[in-house]
């Protein structure tokens, strides 16, 4: 039987959430530092720039993994690629070109201790099940879940999505009841959640983080006809329409 010691019991390591079978920990400092990075690593922990890392415990849950996610692992812990069969690893590598996600998603099984690797990101862990048990990711979020958890490719509600909106075509879903591990360009405090109950949302840039697979998304016109758009300044935006939740970054994330 193994034993990890020095990890989240560490006075420079702070445990910032757990659910389901994920723990997320900050590191308080970089103390792995060298005179030729030191002025770096000061700012960075003055402006809240500090190393965070995911541990799955493998008993709760089986994991699946972005691609190239995995640091360490320890116990009775194996990996496969989750196919099961060529049928499968066409609509993967399918739905990974459209999404701009890796098409293989390794899972692990097992009953031991999986680390993922440190990223200077904010982590967000979201129980799918909050959102009615099926959420729509901006591209480049997903990190981890619950193998539980369905994947599909789902497409905007009209062309102009993907021309117009500084979005592509189609977005990954995630889909069923477990726990999602997504990686944020910002904090959950600084995160925007809006309940629709049908409504309309309209944004004006890519700030959506995610939203609920209960919504359209489009992109239209900010104001009913040319002119009012073009007088408004604003010009086209995003729109979510009916019933569910959007989570939303306070800027632009092609800024952030």
């Amino acid at each position: 039987m193994y034993r990890i010691s020095n990890l989240t019991e560490n006075d420079d390591i702070n445990t910032l959430e757990s659910m389901g079978p994920f723990t997320v920990i900050e590191y308080e400092r970089d103390l792995s530092v060298m005179p030729s990075d030191a002025q770096r690593a000061y700012f960075c922990n003055a402006m809240n720039i500090r190393k965070r890392q995911v541990i799955c415990d493998m008993t709760k849950a089986n994991i699946t993994l972005q691609a190239g996610a995995m640091q360490w692992m320890v116990g009775n812990v194996n990996a496969t690629t989750g196919i099961k069969g060529v049928g499968d690893l066409f609509s993967k590598a399918v739905r990974g070109k459209v999404t701009g996600e890796s098409a293989i998603k390794p899972e692990y099984t097992g009953d031991g201790t999986l680390v993922l690797e440190p990223t200077y990101k904010h982590i967000l862990l979201i129980d799918v099940q909050d959102w009615n048990g099926s959420i729509v990711l901006d591209d480049g979020l997903f990190l981890a879940c619950d193998s539980n958890l369905k994947h599909k490719a789902v497409m905007r509600s009209n062309l102009s999505s993907a021309v117009a909106g500084n979005e592509g075509l189609f977005n990954l879903s995630v889909n069923g009841a477990g726990v999602l591990c997504l990686e944020s360009p910002s904090p959950r405090e600084e995160l925007i959640e809006i309940t629709l109950n049908n409504d309309v949302l309209k944004i004006d840039g890519n700030m959506a983080i995610a939203w609920s697979g209960s919504l359209d998304f489009t992109v239209e016109r900010s104001g009913k006809t040319l002119i009012g758009s073009a007088a408004s300044g604003e010009g086209l935006v995003n729109v979510y329409r009916g019933t569910g939740k959007v989570l939303m970054a306070p800027v632009d994330k092609g800024i952030a």
